[in-house]
């Protein structure tokens, strides 16, 4: 596949995110999906990633992530991305009540296609920032 073809799969995967649509993820990531950065204790795979976005979903209702920029080379895909919402909803981790404040982190997650679904992902963002704009922790 292109370079290009590879972002637009990004492109869907994302936009199925930002819709909750995520029986479109079953023609887009590999049922064995390998999530390098996966919260401890869960096992790998397309269904694991599903429940987590739910979970995040359920503490953040209005959760949108915008795309920032995405470069591509051979198999690999990069998106830079900024996510916001409001934690209304469910307590975050399971643990954080509800505060009712928004937060914006920006993140990068790097995608391996093939066969034409995202194989392999690896995401960094900084945790520690939306904890202390939701007042969960001190701030500097």
């Amino acid at each position: 596949m292109s370079t290009e073809q590879n972002k637009e799969i990004v492109r869907r995967y994302r936009n199925a995110h930002n819709s909750n649509q995520l029986n479109q993820l079953d023609d887009i990531m590999a049922p064995n999906l390998i999530s390098h950065n996966l919260i401890p204790g869960l096992p790998q795979g397309r269904e694991t990633g599903k429940q987590v976005h739910q979970m995040a979903l359920a503490s953040f209702p209005d959760s949108q992530t915008r795309t920032e920029e995405i470069i591509a080379e051979g198999d690999k895909v990069v998106e830079r991305w900024t996510v916001s919402g409001t934690h209304s909803g469910a307590p975050f981790m399971g643990r954080i009540p509800p505060s009712g404040k928004s937060f914006t982190v920006s993140g990068v997650s790097i995608y391996r296609i093939a066969d034409g679904k995202i194989v392999e992902h690896w995401g960094e963002f900084d945790t520690m920032n939306i904890l202390q704009q939701l007042g969960a922790v001190p701030g500097m």
